[in-house]
């Protein structure tokens, strides 16, 4: 992993704490969006989850037959991930691993799924990180994002993202195909979360 500039090393320290206990986004089963995409047989050969937590879409995929890699900052996360895969027998890789750096991976995947992740990047980030995915998605692969819509009213968690936003993010070198309301789970309420699920193709 490349050398982290401190406040990236912050973020590491800030989700270590968050796994001290169970943090909001650690719901213990995939996403709905997810899990219709998995259903739906659109998941690929290759997938990669970016800030994949625990570890939940990424057995997901595996279950589904793909060959499936997580990636998380916090090494807990990953751990917790790991002991997940041996409980149930699934093989899947899991990687301690910065989403800015995903060509350390040293891998190409048809689909990236990123539940939660694109909306904690501030500017410079958010484009580093569009950055980052382009290497590791191939040609006529698919990035899928689960993230807060400007529809959920302030005042708690992560910056909320407008569609003009993420079109804007993946302006150059990748074509959106569809932005849609979704519902995203956590922990501390048992109402969803108001959020946006983009399908988001390279070209």
């Amino acid at each position: 992993m490349s050398e982290q500039r401190p406040e990236r090393r912050d973020l590491v320290a800030e989700f270590e704490a968050a796994y001290s206990t169970t943090p909001p986004w650690d719901i213990g089963r995939p996403q709905p969006a997810f899990a219709a995409l998995a259903a739906e047989g659109g998941l690929g050969r290759d997938v990669l989850d970016v800030g994949c937590g625990t570890g939940e879409h990424v057995l997901m995929a595996a279950e589904a037959g793909c060959a499936a890699v997580g990636v998380d900052l916090s090494p807990t996360a990953i751990r917790f991930a790991e002991a997940k895969a041996r409980e149930r027998g699934t093989a899947a890789h899991f990687v301690v691993g910065d989403a800015l750096h995903l060509d350390s991976l040293g891998e190409q995947f048809d689909v990236v799924l990123d539940c939660g992740l694109f909306h904690v990047f501030d500017d410079e980030d958010r484009h580093s990180f569009v950055e980052s995915l382009a290497r590791v998605v191939r040609a006529g692969g698919c990035y899928f994002t689960l993230c807060f819509s400007d529809g959920e009213p302030p005042g708690w968690g992560p910056r909320r993202v407008t569609q003009a936003e993420i079109r804007g993010a993946f302006a150059q070198g990748w074509r959106v195909e569809s932005i849609e309301p979704a519902e995203l789970y956590v922990t501390i309420r048992s109402d969803p979360v108001r959020s946006w699920y983009a399908s988001i193709r390279r070209i």
